[in-house]
């Protein structure tokens, strides 16, 4: 049976065991019969379906923009997707530090009141047909580099708010976060009918809404430690080698990054060029099909819940990555209407589940003094893999194709559920919310 904590830490969790536990100890073990009622967790889902709404919507503006108005190639897509992402690689560390050191709320409120500017500026843009390849592409850098910030103190706040019902309440908002995306695409997809200003007008007032959820929630109080502060890229290297004294965060963190630069890769930039190149969709289609796409994770996650908390999520994160050749597989038969609509479905599963069971992982087995940091890492692989793959899958399908683009995907989730079984902790890990105490 594979525990997460590294040998250090059950020997002070051992040691602190023999202590007499305090009242506000034994008040928080109790915890309420419903997720939907721990103090917090409703302003934090507020939030959280707001400025997903938000973010969603920016997905299919920003494929749009690109191939759509302004018919960027598949190459030239990548390399924007690359720029948009990257910096954000490097400053999400830094935004997990932040997270660690301060109160998460007034960092999100900061965060959002920041990001409601970048949907402003394509309006202001567009009013002044300004809207060219490198401008879009500096408003979405923009929304990138507040994502890294917001990310790690979402989910350091997530964490506070859940108590020790993390699996649930990571499945509840990954769920919740899918149903919002859903609606924010399609609104998004009517923007060729109701106008592009409208849809960013819309955007940004959704973040807002965000920042003043968020900040009805109560400050956390974060101590301060003793003698000189330490300098941010210690607390990284701290964090990376709590990391590496945990071989399933290790394992896990590996294997969903390279599952994600295929994975998300494929989705975020061969997907749109599918719908609208290969099957000839509009604006419209596209919505419609990414609309499916996460009808798919948001179905599979409601009924994730009925089964919550999982013993082995490990298994079930490798499960997925050999489905996921099999829909790939039926991507590379250029299905009639029908299929196709199966297979992405099938793909949001795919995606909901992998995103689910990774992230729960994740967020049992960080240590609390390194939770941030942990967690910044694994979206890091996570937002990461996603510009890294549109790039690396960009110069494959100018090379051979768009539905060929698909087949290193293909070949990476069967060597991912391979290694993962054979190689890594993964496969054995049990859930501490299920292990016999």
């Amino acid at each position: 049976m594979r525990s997460c904590a590294p040998p250090r830490a059950r020997r002070i969790i051992a040691g602190r065991a023999n202590r007499p536990l305090r009242a506000e100890s034994r008040v928080s073990s109790i915890p309420p019969a419903s997720i939907w009622r721990l103090p917090g967790f409703p302003n934090y889902l507020g939030a959280s379906a707001a400025t997903t709404l938000a973010f969603s919507m920016q997905q299919l503006l920003v494929s749009w923009l690109f191939i759509g108005v302004l018919h960027v190639e598949p190459e030239g897509v990548g390399v924007a997707q690359a720029i948009i992402g990257v910096p954000g690689l490097f400053l999400m560390l830094w935004g997990g530090v932040s997270a660690d050191r301060t109160d998460p709320r007034s960092l999100l409120i900061r965060v959002y009141l920041f990001s409601t500017l970048p949907p402003l500026l394509l309006v202001a843009l567009s009013h002044l047909d300004l809207l060219t390849y490198w401008s879009v592409t500096l408003a979405a850098l923009l929304l990138s580099v507040a994502t890294s910030f917001q990310t790690p103190a979402q989910a350091a706040i997530l964490n506070r708010s859940a108590g020790a019902r993390v699996q649930e309440a990571v499945t509840a908002a990954t769920a919740l976060t899918f149903v919002v995306q859903v609606v924010g695409l399609s609104i998004a997809g009517q923007l060729e009918d109701i106008g592009l200003d409208v849809v960013l007008l819309l955007q940004s007032l959704a973040i807002a809404v965000g920042a003043l959820l968020i900040r009805r929630m109560p400050p956390v109080i974060v101590p301060r430690a003793a003698g000189p502060a330490t300098p941010a890229w210690r607390s990284v290297l701290d964090g990376l080698v709590a990391i590496r004294e945990q071989p399933v965060v290790l394992h896990t963190l590996i294997a969903n990054f390279v599952s994600m630069i295929f994975n998300a890769g494929s989705f975020f930039l061969i997907f749109p060029f599918l719908m609208t190149r290969v099957y000839g969709g509009d604006a419209a289609f596209l919505a419609i099909m990414l609309v499916v796409f996460y009808a798919g994770a948001v179905v599979v996650n409601f009924a994730l819940l009925k089964f919550m908390p999982l013993a082995r999520p490990g298994r079930l994160f490798l499960a997925m990555q050999f489905t996921r050749a099999l829909i790939f597989a039926l991507y590379l038969l250029e299905p009639g209407l029908p299929l196709l609509v199966a297979a992405t479905f099938l793909w949001g599963m795919n995606m909901g589940i992998t995103t689910t069971t990774s992230r729960s992982i994740i967020q049992e087995c960080a240590a609390e003094a390194y939770r941030g940091r942990i967690l910044a890492v694994y979206n890091v692989g996570a937002l990461g893999a996603q510009p890294l793959g549109a790039l690396v899958l960009g110069f494959i399908v100018a090379e051979v194709g768009i539905v060929q683009g698909l087949v290193p995907g293909l070949v990476a989730s069967l060597a991912l559920c391979v290694y993962g079984i054979a190689l890594t902790p993964i496969w054995g890990y049990v859930s501490a919310e299920r292990r016999p105490s």
